[in-house]
């Protein structure tokens, strides 16, 4: 499963506790700089054993990173993988170029349109920026881009966690 998502300098604003009369203010930037993300899970077919694999930079995604992200997850794993990924514009033009290129590395499946709830790797974002970004006002995009690959690794660590993410997605596995 493969999806991405965008990081921008403004925090994003969870519940927090103060003393009772004093409300808590956090000060930030007023930029709107943007860190972008790839993000896939994998399963491997026999053991079940889960992956994470994640690659970030500034400004906006096109097909031909999308691609390049792929080819890189394909060369780590050695195996030929099914990807699936939703309809987004830059992921079906990515596809097509890795089709085009004559690769039988990979085999896309296709999830219907506008249902995040079936992509695990939502879920995954859903706790990276909720949970371990939550309240967190970066500097810069450097240390914006640090404590998100920092989320990403710990979440990496956790096969537990990483198994969780497809059963709220309520896929077997």
């Amino acid at each position: 499963m493969l999806d991405e998502t965008g990081l921008m300098l403004q925090p994003l604003v969870r519940r927090t506790w103060a003393p009772q009369g004093q409300t808590p203010v956090m000060y930030s930037w007023d930029r709107h700089d943007r860190l972008s993300a790839l993000g896939a899970l994998t399963v491997s077919p026999k053991r079940r054993r889960f992956g994470l694999y994640f690659s970030a930079q500034e400004g906006n995604l096109r097909a031909s990173d999308v691609a390049t992200f792929l080819r890189q997850v394909h060369r780590q794993i050695r195996r030929p993988l099914i990807v699936v990924l939703d309809r987004w514009n830059a992921h079906r033009a990515a596809a097509r170029k890795l089709w085009a290129g004559g690769s039988n590395r990979f085999w896309f499946e296709w999830l219907p349109a506008y249902a995040p709830e079936l992509n695990p790797v939502d879920k995954m974002w859903s706790h990276t920026k909720y949970g371990d970004l939550a309240n967190y006002i970066p500097e810069d995009l450097w240390a914006l881009e640090g404590k998100f690959v920092d989320s990403l690794w710990e979440t990496h660590d956790q096969p537990d966690l990483l198994r969780s993410f497809f059963h709220a997605a309520k896929l077997p596995i």
